[in-house]
């Protein structure tokens, strides 16, 4: 397993930004982030990914050597920062978005709204739109008790894209459908902090999970049976044949 290639950084919308490019040629294969992730989480797929085509990964505000969020990070101004670091960086869409846990919600959106810019996406244990208020309300008084604790020592970032989830979900209902692309869900089957998460909670999630799948004509479910919540680390092969189907349309 190779070390990362150095990363390079970029000024965005007043914003600076750290990313990093590997391998050459079509498709350009985004790779973004969930919260609080950094370009590392990709250590164990970025060379296998590699011989796909162009590897695009970034550290959204607050990430890794990028700066902290000087604006509200809403879907919006995630999705358009993202498409103009794009630009800098000269790769042209169409994309293959590839988008773990909160990411999705920046892979949905995208996609809704500029679908000639996509021609496939990976969804790796992804958060669905669904998920954001369901699990809340089953949030259980250790998961309350745990985030009360982490803000208070680390304090809320008040521009944080956590903090305004529920206005991605908004921009998601409210953008255009999905678009009809290869499309794959890579769902862990050992489900995060299962054992501190209601049933009906887990039940939920999982058909979520199902709608994701049916976002696209041409989707399809991996279960990632040895995983939780991050395959890319724990089975990348799974993560790889992902990417692979939805590059050769398989």
């Amino acid at each position: 397993m190779k070390p990362l290639p150095p990363k390079q950084k970029a000024r965005i919308q007043g914003q600076e930004l750290e990313y990093l490019i590997v391998g050459q040629g079509s498709p350009t294969l985004v790779l973004i982030n969930g919260a609080g992730g950094p370009i590392e989480g990709w250590l164990r797929v970025w060379e296998p990914l590699s011989a796909l085509g162009t590897v695009f990964a970034y550290n959204r505000p607050g990430l890794g050597g990028s700066g902290k969020p000087v604006v509200a990070q809403t879907g919006d101004v995630i999705v358009e920062s993202l498409r103009a670091l794009l630009r800098h960086a000269h790769l042209s869409p169409p994309y293959v978005l590839v988008g773990h846990s909160l990411g999705g919600l920046a892979v949905n959106l995208l996609a809704r709204t500029y679908p000639d810019e996509v021609s496939g996406v990976v969804l790796l244990d992804a958060t669905a739109p669904e998920d954001v208020g369901v699990m809340a309300s089953h949030q259980s008084g250790f998961q309350r008790f745990t985030q009360r604790t982490l803000d208070a020592l680390f304090g809320k970032d008040e521009h944080g894209e956590t903090e305004h989830v529920s206005r991605t979900v908004e921009l998601i209902q409210r953008a255009g459908p999905f678009p009809d692309v290869p499309l794959v869900v890579v769902t862990g089957g050992k489900p995060a902090m299962a054992w501190a998460t209601p049933a009906e909670a887990l039940a939920a999630r999982a058909e979520h999970q199902r709608r994701l799948t049916a976002l696209s004509p041409r989707g399809k479910q991996l279960i990632a049976n040895r995983s939780g919540h991050f395959p890319q680390l724990t089975e990348p092969e799974v993560v790889v044949e992902a990417v692979r189907l939805v590059t050769t349309g398989g």
